[in-house]
């Protein structure tokens, strides 16, 4: 249908990535730094006398253990940062934070941050007339009946507001009555 043209529909993409960054809670930095600083620790830490490794020289193999120390270290830093991220963007979609942060700790390696990205709700936004909620996709405000974003004035199909014709049956969108804030740049 139509874009989010009044929701962040002119930001950059850098900006809005940054934006989507800023989700992740200071908890979740703090765990994944700790978790990655964890991993070199575990990987390059001496064996004890007597230990099944105790035979080997300090440099042996270091290239083995540098690479698992920042293969693990960055696979569970970047786990908590996206339990970070899930705790945070489940709030601002309406859903339950508690049922989705239990299936993404639960599911293994993954997969209930997978799910989570699959069945998650869209982001929900407010009338700029009643300021109810309301999905983004939404051409009109359920409650108020108000238009907030463009139509086709003959199929009421959503365009974008840089359509001159409808893409689905061709009607003149410039003939329409819309408001002035949803008019075609091509007046």
């Amino acid at each position: 249908m139509s874009s989010n043209w009044n929701h962040h529909a002119y930001n950059d993409s850098a900006t809005s990535g940054d934006n989507e960054l800023r989700l992740i809670p200071l908890w979740s930095i703090i765990l994944a730094v700790l978790l990655f600083a964890g991993a070199q620790y575990l990987f390059h830490m001496p064996s004890p006398q007597g230990g099944p490794n105790a035979h080997h020289r300090p440099h042996e193999m270091l290239p083995f253990r540098i690479i698992m120390g920042y293969t693990w270290g960055a696979l569970f830093a970047s786990y908590a940062l996206l339990l970070g991220y899930v705790s945070r963007d489940v709030k601002r979609r309406g859903m339950s934070p508690s049922l989705w942060m239990l299936v993404c700790l639960v599911l293994p390696g993954g997969v209930g941050a997978v799910v989570y990205f699959l069945l998650r709700q869209p982001i929900l936004q407010h009338c700029p007339h009643c300021s109810t909620e309301m999905n983004a996709s939404f051409n009109f405000c359920p409650q108020c009946q108000f238009q907030v974003a463009p139509v086709c004035g003959s199929c009421h199909r959503g365009v974008k507001v840089t359509d001159a014709f409808c893409v689905q049956c061709g009607h003149v969108l410039a003939e329409d009555n819309a408001p002035a804030r949803l008019r075609v740049y091509g007046d």
